[in-house]
């Protein structure tokens, strides 16, 4: 079965202490690459977020973008009593030393509390990973779900596109393979012509072996038969690929279109004929569509 390595998902969840909206979105790329947009301190969890992905996605680069909204609570909103009483004591301090300075003890106190690190903004408190982690792990889970659904339909079609171009290709070869016993065919008719034209004007003799061991050259080096068999077994292992494989048949299918279009080429250049190389460059034509769509398979 073929994976699109492009598609989106998303999900939402929430708990008393987080409400969590995770979108996940995924590009194609030879390699897996993760890409974590979280708030502080979240996305210090990039690394438990790649394992998951991990189980979803080999191939790709993928976006993941994670949202949170902690609703306040009383326990948020405290007071750092060591930080309060320290600042207190400096100030008392400093009274002793300036004896005509006496601040307003309210006063005073205002300007305390708005010292840095004697009310920390709410929400500042220490994250607990053991806590949050489950809910964060299981939005994430969903919002991959649906991803690879999205992949999963779209890799359906692709499989469906593909085995159209293996269809294409096929047809091309037959016409490849009727067509072969006749170049050399027509090369010994064409020979011969010339040969009686040659003789008729100049009236040199030629001796039957000499045309027979020309054509035999000419036989030997035009022979695509192997190269016919071989883009025929390579085109087999495609179809099998793209209906049965699931261990990562994009690299795959890149090596067998690689060594498909290495025997197109040998068949053009060495047939010599001018409806075959035709028909090889339909085949050709095929084999650059294939490759262009498999650049999206996982």
């Amino acid at each position: 079965m073929l994976l699109s390595m492009t598609g989106h998902g998303e999900a939402r969840g929430q708990s008393d202490r987080l409400h969590l909206a995770a979108e996940v979105r995924s590009v194609n790329n030879r390699y897996l690459k993760l890409m974590l947009r979280a708030p502080e301190p979240y996305n210090l969890l990039e690394s438990e977020v790649e394992k998951l992905a991990r189980r979803f996605v080999r191939r790709g680069t993928l976006h993941v973008h994670l949202r949170v909204d902690r609703p306040q609570q009383a326990q948020d909103y405290r007071i750092n009593t060591t930080a309060l009483q320290s600042y207190i004591r400096q100030v008392r301090q400093a009274c002793v030393t300036h004896p005509d300075y006496h601040p307003d003890p309210a006063l005073l106190l205002g300007y305390v509390l708005a010292l840095p690190g004697v009310a920390p903004e709410p929400g500042a408190a220490e994250f607990q990973v053991d806590q949050e982690w489950p809910l964060v792990e299981r939005v994430l889970e969903e919002a991959m779900q649906k991803l690879q659904a999205m992949r999963r339909e779209e890799g359906a079609r692709m499989a469906q596109e593909l085995s159209n171009y293996h269809g294409q290709i096929g047809r091309e070869l037959d016409e490849v393979k009727r067509l072969a016993p006749a170049v050399v065919e027509g090369y010994r008719d064409r020979l011969l012509e010339r040969v009686r034209a040659l003789v008729t004007d100049a009236r040199i003799p030629v001796e039957p072996p000499d045309l027979i061991r020309e054509v035999s050259v000419f036989a030997e080096r035009s022979d695509v038969a192997e190269e016919i068999t071989r883009l025929a077994s390579h085109l087999k292992q495609f179809e099998q690929i793209v209906r049965d494989e699931s261990d990562g048949p994009g690299r795959k299918l890149e090596f067998v279109l690689q060594e498909m279009g290495r025997e197109a080429n040998t068949i053009g250049s060495k047939a010599s004929d001018v409806t075959i190389s035709r028909h090889v460059v339909e085949i050709k034509s095929t084999l650059e569509k294939a490759r262009e769509l498999i650049q999206n398979v996982e």
